[in-house]
């Protein structure tokens, strides 16, 4: 793979964290696009669910601003995964306005299939890595996202 030019740079502290980052999609996003070619879901939609599977009783509010689309495009995904059986949607009895998403079971084993190839892509962007380099960059990538 060839690198753009920013990574020319000889101290790799000099690099800005938006580039590694912007690879980093970059090498999932090809990884992920063949696999998806043959799934039910999408590529754009695959987030979503995944997200619904590691947030309890996530709400289509909050997915509408996580991934900043609009209330009518996160509807039709939600739609969708609950026509497949992916998730139910219900409102919440103390404010009927707002509808809670959980996983369902068959949502479960549709995501863990998911899991197990970011496992691989993961496993593969790191091979020329030790057990504990691993564990300081989950660490560190860890403080910079909270």
């Amino acid at each position: 793979m060839d690198l753009p030019t920013q990574f020319q740079e000889e101290d790799p502290e000099h690099i800005l964290i938006y580039h590694y980052v912007e690879e980093m999609v970059s090498s999932y996003g090809r990884y992920i696009k063949e696999i998806m070619e043959t799934e039910d879901i999408t590529r754009a939609e695959l987030p979503f669910l995944l997200r619904i599977r590691y947030k309890e009783n996530t709400t289509q509010k909050e997915l509408v601003e996580l991934f900043n689309v609009s209330e009518g495009h996160t509807a039709k995904i939600l739609r969708k995964f609950e026509d497949k059986g992916y998730i139910s949607r219900y409102e919440n009895p103390k404010n009927h306005r707002i509808k809670i998403v959980k996983i369902t079971q068959s949502g479960i084993k549709k995501t863990d299939k998911y899991i197990n190839d970011i496992k691989r892509w993961e496993k593969e962007v790191t091979e020329n890595m030790t057990r504990e380099e691993i564990s300081t960059l989950k660490k560190l990538l860890f403080k910079v996202v909270i």
